[in-house]
């Protein structure tokens, strides 16, 4: 399924996977210091939930631009400079939103979910190239640890920095986070042990690959999986800061909340365990239909209530399953000869669900009140387990 990876890279196998996970997490933690700010930035701006969903519409459409055109820009650069720019994205991203107009805010928010596409793509066309399969769920649990430190501190110190006077703080340290992950990712093409190397695979042009990616069913049901999962946490991250403070909290909460979600991550071994005695897709299912009842309750509860919070940490904790094991059976299931071309269409969950949440959003505006968003994020969620269950028993 996967290239034979270069001799050393076999006699490296644990230092390859730590160094990635090292390398994601200095460009996670660039990204989570921004992102309980971000939408209370937006929302103090511009006012209301309408035109906050219109500006991350707005801002995933450019992501999604992006992210199809990943194999022009690698035809063009290499893969080695466009995850560079990836980080330089985040760097100019930390720029326009420390300014927090309302023209840069859209132009802000997208460089930095293009960033995060850019180098998720990258990253994940690095880890087939050079992870083996059967040692796919320990690099992923293990990425997950190393991400779990930059989303607890990230957070909460964002949150808390923008509460004191020096409110530009949480933004020069996204940006060096940014230049710090481009220089440890060149340390490990040019120090003298070597981690990665040049790319041994190339991504095809996606508009060519979308129709046949849609044609196999169980690349269907792997994407409806990652893109249910990435709705809720699209959610969480931009509108559950605004129900922490419409619920009557304190701002510097809102950090608490994600940061303390990330906590989860630091027991991604636990998944893999499980995962190991009674398998994949029980786990998967599992986590859909514990974020979809969570969901459900947010929306029986109705209006923002400091007890919603719990609700939000349950629907985490299934999105926490999710995150661990959501893309093995993408991983898993495609094709050898197709695996780049497959991994950019799949990788343009992000950009769907950075999307579709907002449209979603300002759609059930237009009738009905936001509570009823979390009805239809539960049924997305019942409606991708209830697919899951489709998938071989054994992935």
């Amino acid at each position: 399924m996967f290239h034979r990876r270069p001799a050393a890279l076999n006699q490296l196998s644990a230092t390859t996977s730590e160094s990635l996970a090292r390398l994601a997490a200095l460009e996670g933690f660039s990204r989570s210091i921004l992102v309980g700010i971000v939408p209370l930035v937006a929302y103090e701006v511009l006012g209301d939930k309408e035109s906050v969903a219109t500006v991350y519409t707005i801002a995933a459409v450019m992501t999604l631009l992006v992210t199809l055109n990943f194999a022009t820009f690698e035809r063009l650069l290499q893969r080695r400079w466009v995850l560079s720019m990836g980080c330089g994205f985040l760097v100019a991203a930390a720029l326009a939103l420390f300014y927090s107009k309302t023209y840069t805010l859209p132009f802000g928010i997208g460089l930095r979910s293009a960033a995060a596409s850019v180098f998720s793509v990258s990253l994940s066309l690095y880890i087939m190239d050079y992870i083996g399969k059967r040692e796919l769920i320990h690099v992923e649990s293990r990425r997950m640890q190393y991400a779990g430190a930059a989303w607890l501190v990230g957070p909460f110190l964002g949150t808390f920095l923008l509460s004191t006077n020096a409110r530009y703080l949480p933004f020069l340290l996204s940006a060096i986070s940014a230049l710090a992950a481009l220089a440890y990712f060149w340390s490990l093409r040019l120090g003298q042990n070597q981690v990665i190397t040049a790319a041994q695979s190339t991504a095809s042009n996606p508009f060519r690959s979308i129709a046949k990616f849609a044609g196999q069913k169980r690349l269907r049901i792997a994407y409806g999986i990652t893109l249910s999962r990435s709705c809720y946490w699209v959610a969480l991250f931009i509108y559950g800061p605004i129900y922490v403070v419409e619920s009557g909290l304190p701002t510097w909460c809102a950090g608490v909340l994600l940061s303390g979600i990330s906590v989860l991550l630091f027991f991604s071994p636990l998944v893999r365990k499980f995962s190991d005695a009674i398998g994949i897709r029980q786990l998967v299912v599992s986590g859909l239909l514990l974020t979809g009842a969570s969901l459900l309750c947010l929306a029986i509860l109705g209006k923002a209530n400091p007890y919603g919070i719990i609700f939000w940490i349950t629907g985490a904790i299934g999105g926490w399953v999710l995150d661990v094991l959501g893309n093995i059976p993408f991983m898993r299931m495609v094709r050898t000869r197709e695996r780049t071309a497959m991994t950019t269409v799949f990788s343009t969950w992000r950009e769907a669900s950075e999307l579709l949440t907002p449209v979603i959003v300002g759609l059930v505006l237009l009738w009905f009140q936001f509570h009823i968003f979390f009805l239809v994020l539960a049924i997305m969620h019942f409606a991708s387990a209830v697919s899951a269950t489709r998938l071989p028993r054994r992935l």
